[in-house]
């Protein structure tokens, strides 16, 4: 006669009523036994689970041979069948070599260490609940239809209580299942456990928020446990987080957290990939090929990562700083991000680019080995740059108010990019034009660091031509150098001699206007003393000769421009004859140093050159 199925007793309710503590819970799991036929708990008593393969020594013989992954569980049949429905309307199948029958259990959750924790469950042995067995447990109880209806108080009722009950009260138990849930998909998220441990982990990180103010900042493990979650989980976290209406602050310190964790590379980028530096006046270039980027790990993975940190990053300005992000384009553009998001990051930089650093701009040019020496190669990435200020410009634009004082950072920022970029061997004239006009003129008050850029850029290209060193120095207005830049300016052999002029120039209506100020002053000193009360006649004596003085110096100063230009014109007028360029401007040049004292007086041998008296009275000037 055929065996009825066995029945068992459950010491555990299927669905608890109240919540316990995590003692309590643990040992309610582990008090519940099964109560088994006699005759079964004897071939229990008889199971050894110490070799290969799996036998269930007792006198009743095996009759189903189990396999999952290439373990052969020799087992009885009735124990499994009064348990698992998956088994019980399984058509197995006899077996040719054995007397009994054939099952094999394809793609098993948790493979065959979780199928001997459910055979021992199967006979009645006692078995201990953890977090780290909780998720396999319970899929596989899924997977072989554990159900109430099967059996009272089976593995999943018991499962799910320990979930419940024990693991979702605790942070630490929480990260460990949902971490042992990434080698159990689709199990685990068909089952909800994988929504249930993210919406748990976020409710608490929320009310730790509201409890703590900075729950980043909190000493915990449990935020440093959540940066070693798999980015599919920690998006998941992050999006319940924000849906509970945390502050975006909040949740750009989660974000930038997990990245300096999970994206491998940002510490070397920052630290380690300058561009270049100076060591003995000789250029050292640091250019990083996109065969190395596997030394800083899966490139796949982290192309995965890099795209969702950057689709978790709330809107708002506040929420990571500008630095962050430049770190993360960096990355980006190593790892060959999809196009979309790259440009979402600049525009982003773009809106912030007031608060940048000219480190972080210095984007290395990632080009492979080949295009590396290339020499249209630069070593620094001058396109990004570019866009960057583009959608800086046209967020300026749509402001209602633009600030002023974001263009004069970003002014200052550019101008010391290029002196950065400015030692470059590859860098063209014609990029490092374009670039220095990508902000409008009024967005500098101040053209010396700019001067100092292009003066920086003319040193380490000796060889340029003239034509491209007066388009390079047609970037400054010489009328917004300061009266230092002009006296370093004027005495600048490298600068072209049109350049030197319009510096002179530039000067002389400096001092115009000065002269013009200091009778604007005597005017209202003299006004003011007449009301107030008179003023001494050597205080008188003493602003009459100054400004008599600085007349003076402007009129030498007028008469050398006036004989520098007529120089210049002889010196067109010799080149549209024939004469070279480079001969004319020698002569000129040995003028300006033919003599070093002299007062002056005599024949024009024995006269120091015009751009050297121009000189003289700059100086002069700049110490009066």
């Amino acid at each position: 006669m055929e065996p009825q199925p066995l029945k068992m007793k459950k010491n555990f309710p299927a669905t608890p009523q109240s919540p316990a503590s995590d003692s309590d819970g643990i040992d309610q799991v582990r008090e519940q036994s099964l109560r088994l036929p006699s005759k079964v708990v004897t071939i229990a008593d008889c199971f050894h689970d110490e070799k290969l393969p799996w036998i269930a020594a007792s006198p009743i013989p095996a009759d189903l041979f189990i396999q999952v992954d290439d373990v052969t569980f020799n087992v009885h049949k009735y124990p499994f069948i009064s348990k698992c429905g998956y088994i019980r309307r399984l058509d197995i199948q006899p077996s040719i070599s054995n007397s009994g029958y054939n099952c094999k259990l394809e793609n098993f959750p948790g493979g065959s260490e979780t199928f001997h924790v459910i055979l021992r469950f199967c006979y009645g042995l006692p078995i201990d609940f953890s977090p780290k067995n909780i998720a396999q447990l319970r899929c596989a109880s899924e997977y072989l239809e554990m159900t109430e209806e099967v059996e009272d108080g089976n593995l999943i009722s018991k499962t799910e209580a320990f979930l419940t009950f024990v693991v979702l009260s605790s942070w630490r138990d929480t990260i460990i299942v949902l971490k042992t849930c990434e080698a159990l998909s689709p199990w685990a998220e068909n089952i909800q456990m994988v929504r249930r441990c993210c919406d748990s982990i976020a409710w608490k990180a929320f009310k730790d928020c509201q409890s703590t103010g900075e729950a980043v900042n909190k000493e915990g493990l449990w935020f440093d446990e959540v940066a070693t979650l798999r980015i599919n989980h920690f998006v998941r976290i992050m999006t319940a987080i924000r849906a509970k209406g945390t502050k975006p602050e909040t949740i750009g310190k989660f974000i930038v957290h997990y990245a300096e964790r999970r994206v491998a590379g940002m510490d070397t980028e920052s630290e380690g990939l300058r561009g270049y530096g100076y060591s003995k006046n000789e250029l050292q270039f640091s250019v990083i090929s996109r065969k190395d980027r596997g030394v800083f790990g899966n490139s796949k993975e982290q192309r995965t990562i890099i795209e969702s940190i950057i689709s978790l990053i709330p809107p708002q300005q506040e929420a990571v700083s500008c630095k962050f992000l430049l770190k993360m384009l960096k990355m980006a553009i190593l790892y060959s991000v999809t196009p979309a998001l790259v440009s979402e990051l600049e525009k982003r930089i773009g809106m912030m680019l007031h608060e940048a650093t000219v480190q972080d701009l210095l984007i290395p040019n990632y080009k492979s080995a080949d295009q590396s020496t290339s020499p249209e190669c630069t070593m620094h990435d001058i396109d990004v740059v570019q866009r960057i200020l583009e959608y800086f410009l046209m967020h300026e634009q749509q402001q209602q108010q633009p600030r002023k004082s974001g263009k004069f950072n970003v002014s200052k920022l550019l101008d010391n990019y290029l002196a950065g970029i400015a030692r470059d061997p590859n860098l063209s004239v014609t990029e490092f034009q374009v670039l220095a006009e990508s902000l409008p003129e009024s967005a500098r008050t101040c053209d010396d660091g700019l001067y100092r850029a292009i003066d920086i850029y003319l040193k380490s290209h000796p060889t340029l031509s003239e034509y491209d060193r007066r388009r390079l120095c047609k970037i400054m207005n010489c009328a917004k150098l300061s009266l230092d830049a002009c006296n370093h300016a004027a005495q600048n052999e490298r600068l072209p001699m049109r350049t030197v002029m319009q510096v002179l120039f530039s000067e002389q209506l400096k001092m115009r206007e000065a002269v013009q100020g200091k009778e604007q002053e005597q005017s209202g000193n003299n006004s003011e003393q007449e009301e107030n009360q008179p003023s001494t006649e050597i205080e008188i004596k003493i602003l009459r000769a100054e400004l008599e003085n600085v007349k003076a110096k402007m009129a030498e100063l007028q008469n050398d421009y006036n004989e520098l230009q007529q120089e210049y014109d002889k010196l067109n007028n010799k080149q549209r004859n024939g004469y070279p360029w480079s001969s004319g401007w020698r002569k000129i040049k040995n003028s300006f140093h033919a003599k070093q004292e002299g007062d002056g007086i005599g024949d024009g041998e024995n006269r120091p050159s015009p751009a050297r008296r121009c000189r003289g009275s700059l100086r002069r000037s700049s110490m009066s």
